[in-house]
């Protein structure tokens, strides 16, 4: 084992364990259940927006329309 000074150890702890709290400080953002679901909502919220899933929709949305007057008619 090599001889180092009290010194260098010390500050070699500090220097980890500063960078090691800035990691566990990391993960808890990046991990926090909130901002996860704010992520994905804007994601799908993008992702609706285009205009081509837009239009898709909409033609979804007129075809239930259709055959949901015609079943009420129906009846």
């Amino acid at each position: 084992m090599a001889d180092r000074d009290p010194d260098t150890i010390k500050r070699d702890i500090d220097q980890a364990r500063d960078q090691l709290a800035a990691t566990v400080d990391n993960l808890a953002v990046r991990a926090n259940p909130q901002r996860i679901a704010n992520d994905i909502k804007a994601g799908v919220l993008r992702f609706l927006k285009k205009p081509a899933v837009a239009a898709s929709l909409a033609g979804v949305g007129a075809v239930v329309v259709v055959i949901v007057v015609r079943r009420v008619r129906r009846r």
